[in-house]
């Protein structure tokens, strides 16, 4: 009797143990499956993923009425501080962002909290510039390289002068076409000068673009290095980017492309998602990384006619990429022309063509419209 009573509980005992070891299987299994998913929908922001069409989808049915609003300078499709899909609307002043949140007499703000159930974020970025005109310094970005030079460097027109002033930008990166190699950079850094006024001439093809800019030899050009020279494209004001390019003087630029702090790119190019980590390298603030925080942006961007000249045309940019860029650390007037590429350490591969920004916010031309528009590819490995 006592033996059968204790295989019982033997028995009883290995049954219970057997349950228990079932349940915290299970438990551990199902924290493993739904651990990466979680993690792949967080990093897989993009323009595949459907919630993100979902809003892109209402973001450009709304856009023409938001951009007719006082104060709007663009929008864009990004996320809430919590990590929802969100559509984004940016605004030049507080005092503008306040006026349209303002509720009216039916309780509404002329921005409403949300449209079809997305939210909606108000986001204060002041106006968007093309950031041509450098402020503060980056000595090694700045400086006269001994050729073959590296890209992400101080660069622009040979000409680029007008009314006591003289510009300059950013020799962003290298591309290829019809077995040749171009520096590929802004239209507004190589070829926006279109009136003959206070230099008395315009950017036409075969125009010297030099090393550094005339903004880092004291407007002195005899003092830079003729490095490439321009083909004239005229991606402004028809095309959706502010692209330019300019052929290789043999010898005088690395023929690998290789990018001052970054090094060798991929010759592949990969496409933008928000929270998206990113780097450039650029004349004026040199390296710099932030990460991508919208997509399909419309924004306006006002251009000048030539270096400290009247404004030519205010431009309306599509599908453009967003990029945080609080106080100007990520992209300043002078890093116009910058390639922003994946932070990563070897053979990143490029993602957008930099080209405005406020003190807020960045933007780039996607860099497979840019390589689109010209019939060319990256250089790289």
């Amino acid at each position: 009797m006592k033996k059968s009573m204790l295989l019982r509980f033997s028995a009883l005992l290995l049954f219970v143990i057997i349950v228990l070891t079932l349940a915290i299987s299970c438990g551990e299994k199902k924290t493993d499956i739904i651990a990466p998913t979680a993690i792949q929908d967080a990093a897989t922001f993009g323009l595949d993923n459907k919630q993100i069409q979902m809003v892109m989808a209402v973001q450009d049915r709304e856009t023409p009425a938001l951009m007719k609003m006082n104060d709007v300078v663009g929008t864009a499709t990004g996320l809430t501080d919590d990590g929802q899909p969100a559509i984004l609307v940016f605004v030049k002043t507080d005092e503008g962002a306040q006026s349209l949140r303002k509720a009216d007499s039916n309780g509404k703000g002329a921005i409403p909290a949300s449209i079809e159930n997305i939210p909606v974020v108000v986001e204060v970025t002041g106006e968007f510039k093309a950031l041509g005109k450098p402020s503060g310094t980056t000595t090694n970005h700045k400086t006269k390289q001994t050729p073959p030079i590296q890209l992400g460097t101080s660069g622009g027109w040979r000409y680029d002068l007008a009314n006591g002033y003289c510009c300059g930008g950013t020799l962003g990166s290298l591309i290829q076409k019809g077995g040749a190699q171009y520096i590929l950079s802004n239209y507004h850094v190589f070829e926006s000068d279109i009136v003959a006024g206070g230099n008395n001439r315009v950017a036409v093809t075969g125009d010297y673009i030099i090393q550094p800019g005339l903004i880092d030899v004291g407007c002195n050009a005899t003092d830079a290095q003729n490095v490439a020279t321009l083909v004239k494209s005229s991606s402004l004001p028809n095309s959706n980017v502010d692209a330019a390019i300019a052929q290789v003087i043999s010898g005088m630029v690395r023929t690998d492309g290789a990018i001052l702090e970054i090094g060798t790119l991929s010759s592949n190019t990969v496409a933008a998602f928000i929270g998206q980590l990113v780097k450039k390298s650029g004349r004026t603030t040199g390296l710099t990384r932030s990460k991508v925080s919208g997509l399909n942006a419309t924004v306006n961007v006002a251009y000048d006619n030539e270096c400290a000249g009247g404004e030519a045309f205010t431009k309306t940019f599509t599908d453009q990429i967003v990029i945080a860029n609080k106080a100007s650390k990520f992209l300043a007037g002078g890093d116009s022309g910058s390639l922003m590429v994946e932070d990563v350490n070897t053979n990143p591969r490029a993602i957008g063509l930099l080209f405005a920004g406020s003190s807020s916010l960045a933007v780039a031309n996607p860099i497979e419209e840019v390589l689109s528009f010209f019939g060319a590819n990256m250089v790289g490995n």
